[in-house]
């Protein structure tokens, strides 16, 4: 019966494990191990545990797996494996599967610590990584070879928005027998078919849309019980990249208004996204809700929604950008992003700073820009935040 339900049921119920007490809501199981009735019993479990049978918390526990079979039931994968953070999970995605000698191809435009792993941490073991435009699927036909072992992206680009052809690089990977991770954090698991379109593996930051509070660090990765179970686990359970019990039952408490969350915070961005459009003071506008978006058609038919996240230039550069946050009342000035509280963030300054400047300038990112994580205050309370900030600048 589960498989046919509707996403925001599935949101509620997937996943669901009671205890002897029947209890409403999700338990929080706090412990590092478990006891056994024997020792015969242990030995077995190590040997091979069932699927409600738990050896570690490093390993599994039951809060944890509530939200990792509730967010595969999601996202349209067999298993997911959660962890400490958003890149514990890409890095564990990566690392639990490439060795040196291999070859990964993946699209330049990044999130800063994602391009610490592929340009500092792979490469110093040996892995070999080709970086490409990621909207350009002409790049990916000429990267991707057949010795090349998997392709890595960002659907929606940190913090430009621009948007990578899902289904277009997948038949070019998989024509190479590659395989296709990709990073859906500014994509959601609400606007996401990354899966039907071809992806093989997906990871999430579950510290934006999914616990949406802004209150803990989390990360999933999304695939096949084969790459879960038998590739990133034994990674990442001997490494100690696991997700608390505790986080784990704040995800699964964010995840049941995540589908109405997401949905309010992509409205009300295509109406600051309106209303930004032509401003004087805005030289540049990024939003695929919009038609004048450059991949809107591929958004619709990708994610069939614009997103949470607005990006544009306040003219003037950096101190413009500066005197705009600082008259912001509403939006506050953050790094995160996903949360209920619309965030304004100053990429060149913050979260891609490390960058040298001629990657900042080939990304689009400009001493002007601001990446605005929408949140769910009334539209027309932003706007008027947004236009004080516009008028300060």
């Amino acid at each position: 019966m589960a498989d046919s339900w509707k996403t925001r049921t599935k949101l509620v119920h997937e996943g669901s494990r009671r205890s002897q007490y029947g209890e409403m809501a999700e338990a929080i199981f706090l412990t590092q191990g478990f006891a056994y009735d024997s020792a015969e019993q242990a030995e077995a479990r190590f040997l091979q545990s069932g699927p409600d049978e738990f050896i570690y918390a490093r390993y599994g526990n039951p809060t944890t797996r509530m939200f990792e079979d509730r967010i595969a039931a999601l996202e349209g994968t067999e298993d997911a494996f959660a962890t400490a953070s958003g890149m514990a999970a890409v890095n564990g995605a990566l690392t639990s599967l490439l060795k040196a000698g291999d070859h990964v191809v993946s699209s330049r435009a990044l999130f800063g610590s994602c391009l610490y792993i592929l340009e500092e941490v792979l490469t110093r073991y040996g892995v070999r990584v080709t970086f490409v435009d990621g909207a350009d699927l002409d790049q990916w036909r000429a990267a991707v070879t057949p010795g090349t072992k998997a392709v890595f992206f960002e659907s929606m680009s940190n913090p430009t928005l621009e948007l990578v052809d899902i289904s277009g690089v997948s038949e070019i990977a998989h024509a190479a027998g590659a395989l296709v991770i990709v990073d859906n954090v500014f994509a959601t698991p609400i606007f996401s078919r990354a899966v039907d379109q071809g992806a093989d593996v997906v990871v999430y930051s579950t510290t934006k849309h999914i616990d949406g509070q802004g209150r803990a660090l989390g990360g999933v990765i999304c695939g096949t019980q084969h790459f879960v179970r038998k590739v990133a686990e034994p990674y990442l359970k001997h490494t100690g990249a696991a997700m608390s019990p505790f986080t784990a039952w704040i995800m699964l408490n964010g995840m049941a208004t995540l589908d109405l969350r997401c949905r309010a915070m992509a409205d009300s961005a295509l109406t600051i996204a309106k209303a930004l459009q032509g401003h004087p003071k805005v030289p540049r506008l990024i939003y695929p809700g919009l038609p004048s978006h450059p991949q809107h058609d591929l958004a619709m038919r990708q994610m069939g929604s614009g997103g949470t996240m607005v990006a544009f230039d306040v003219a003037g550069g950096k101190e413009a950008a500066f005197r705009f946050m600082n008259a912001l009342e509403i939006a506050k000035i953050s790094n995160n992003l996903g949360d209920a509280k619309t965030i304004a963030t100053h990429p060149a300054t913050t979260t891609h700073q490390r960058l040298p400047q001629d990657q900042k300038d080939a990304l689009g990112i400009t001493p002007g820009l601001i990446r605005l994580s929408v949140g769910l205050e009334d539209a027309d309370d932003l706007i008027a935040d947004l236009m004080r900030g516009l008028d300060a600048a």
